[in-house]
């Protein structure tokens, strides 16, 4: 039984990186992220002043379809990037710790048990990429890489902040035929996943997209195969900014 703290909280073991004793497929992934140098994953790098620091959890599991990505979809209610798939996370809060410490591990972690329940204890935190930038919102935000060792139910804690949470398998995020390159009306253009009827887009899509490549994951597709962003996924991604973890779906402007 996990320990709870603070509002209930559970309380996480010590989150140092654990880069051992993850399943083969999973280990590309891990040694890219190691390597990776920040202008291979986005164009848009945090300036010198800085920008609200925040992290998200890009979690990988063993499904029932094989290994998939978790990701949780917007409430439609929200103000900002409402209906749009994302991945966990938000701003860090002071408990969370220094950005440059635990901070972006903690927040991760913290943030996806709030989102979907998710027990903290289960993952095995194996790599972080490094910071990007959102210039929409000015977060600096840094991607954290986890490995689903014990599963723990998922839901969307909070009807009014997450309307969905699902699963994607990696071999629906690869399939040639779910591949496009996304057209904002701004004349932005950035990857994107046609995925289990939801349209993966922004920041979000932009991130998997560099993991895939620069893994070895990625198979060849088609980039002229062009899709314009709907009426209704502009009007949904449009309004202010509330500050958590939606804000980091990060729009037109948040792709890598």
């Amino acid at each position: 039984m996990t320990a709870r703290g603070n509002g209930g909280q559970p309380e996480a073991p010590d989150r140092r990186v654990e880069r051992d004793g993850l399943p083969s497929w999973l280990e590309p992934v891990r040694d890219a992220a190691e390597r990776v140098l920040p202008e291979q994953l986005s164009r848009f790098l945090p300036p010198d002043e800085g920008g609200r620091d925040a992290a998200v959890l890009m979690l990988f599991g063993e499904g029932v379809a094989g290994p998939d990505l978790l990701l949780i979809e917007r409430a439609r209610s929200l103000r900002s990037h409402a209906g749009q798939p994302s991945f966990p996370g938000g701003a860090l809060d002071p408990e969370d710790g220094d950005p440059g410490g635990p901070g972006p591990v903690a927040a991760a972690l913290r943030e996806a048990w709030e989102e979907t329940g998710l027990d903290p204890a289960g993952v095995q935190v194996f790599a972080t990429l490094p910071a990007l930038y959102i210039p929409v919102s000015r977060f600096v935000v840094t991607p954290v890489l986890g490995w689903w060792r014990e599963e723990s139910p998922v839901r969307p804690v909070d009807a009014g902040e997450t309307g969905a949470v699902f699963r994607v398998p990696i071999a629906e995020l690869t399939d040639p035929a779910n591949r496009a390159r996304l057209r904002h009306p701004s004349g932005h253009l950035g990857p994107a996943f046609e995925v289990g009827g939801r349209l993966v887009w922004g920041f979000t899509a932009g991130v998997i997209d560099r993991v895939l490549h620069h893994s070895g994951l990625e198979l060849p597709w088609d980039p002229s195969r062009m899709l314009d962003l709907s009426e209704e996924a502009i009007e949904l991604a449009q309004g202010g900014d509330r500050g958590r973890a939606g804000s980091l779906s990060g729009g037109d402007a948040g792709s890598p």
